[in-house]
């Protein structure tokens, strides 16, 4: 797999990793700090909101299947040779950084979601 692909994947893991927010971690969060008008105004407006809840275990299975083929693409990569064009080196170089940061917020973001939906969830009721 190439630098490219390996970057197609790992933005897609942090589109979905943002999906597991939207459908659980802030209508949490705004509900805890009691801004419940907030999520009745949000919900009332993006009725798709309620879609993601109801198959949030779907959601969250996507979502990590995305992120182990993103970490594992990136941790296979690491050491790919880059071109040896200095620009094309450097832009290489840059886009692995970037990969690395995207996959890292990703994973950060996933794990937020996944403790609103399932563990919090749990501890509340």
């Amino acid at each position: 797999m190439n630098l490219k692909s390996n970057q197609i994947i790992t933005t897609l893991s942090l589109f979905t990793s943002f999906s597991t927010l939207f459908c659980c971690a802030l209508p949490a969060l705004f509900v805890a700090l009691g801004m419940g008008a907030v999520v009745a105004g949000v919900v009332s407006n993006v009725p798709q909101l309620i879609w993601l809840s109801e198959h949030k275990i779907g959601l969250f299975s996507v979502a990590a299947l995305l992120l182990i083929a993103a970490g594992f693409m990136t941790w296979k990569n690491r050491y790919a040779p880059c071109p040896t064009d200095p620009v094309q080196a450097k832009a290489c170089t840059r886009l692995r950084k970037i990969n690395a940061w995207i996959y890292g917020i990703s994973v950060t973001l996933y794990m937020i979601g996944f403790f609103f939906a399932f563990i919090a969830a749990k501890l509340v009721s």
